[in-house]
């Protein structure tokens, strides 16, 4: 008789659970731009694609400790582990080689594009210095929107302990829009707060 197998199993991981601004997005910002644009077929509708955030660094070659803090404090923001950048043509000017460090990018998307959105637009952005809205002139005429940010302190993720330098960031919000008012209204129901636009509340 064959005896059954008492060990104990470990215990399961329960599922994450979706993002808040997933959920908005599927019951109030389709909806909305359904109604606002016109849209017959709800494939026609925008989504926000994916989140591209860069940081150039000079200074890289020479002080690799900024490199590394840099790399720990991107991750910690994103979630996600970034990739270097490196120069692909030589600067004699700038003592740049070929193939230098000279930044870092990470691209997210799905579940962490969604959470790092929410963080940005409620946590982040409200600790900008002297901050009146973003302007509607940084989209690309493609319905992608780029925000350059000063400091990386305005995420609370940096632990300033471990920064070496204080840098600033692009972040590119890239959207299935294909026009630059539909990718604003896409991102201003999600709740990006443009310069004279009445900010869309997530409950």
């Amino acid at each position: 008789m064959t005896q059954a197998n008492t060990e104990p199993q470990p215990p399961q991981t329960p599922p994450a659970p979706r993002p808040r601004l997933r959920d908005h997005y599927e019951t109030r910002v389709r909806p909305k731009l359904m109604e606002e644009f016109g849209f017959r077929n709800p494939h026609e509708l925008p989504r926000l694609a994916k989140v591209v955030v860069n940081v150039g660094l000079g200074e890289a070659p020479r002080n690799p400790k900024v490199m590394d803090a840099v790399i720990g404090g991107i991750a910690a923001v994103t979630g996600q582990r970034p990739v270097v950048t490196r120069a692909r043509k030589a600067i004699s000017n700038f003592s740049l080689r070929a193939g230098m460090p000279v930044g870092v990018r990470v691209t997210i998307r799905g579940a962490r594009m969604y959470e790092f959105l929410d963080r940005f637009i409620n946590i982040a952005v409200p600790r900008i210095r002297d901050f009146r809205g973003f302007s509607t002139s940084s989209f690309d005429g493609h319905g992608n929107f780029t925000v350059g940010i000063r400091e990386q302190m305005v995420f609370p993720e940096i632990d300033y302990d471990k920064v070496e330098k204080i840098h600033g960031m692009d972040i590119t919000f890239v959207t299935t829009a294909g026009r630059d008012d539909v990718g604003m209204a896409l991102l201003r129901e999600m709740g990006m707060p443009f310069r004279g636009h009445t900010p869309v509340h997530i409950g």
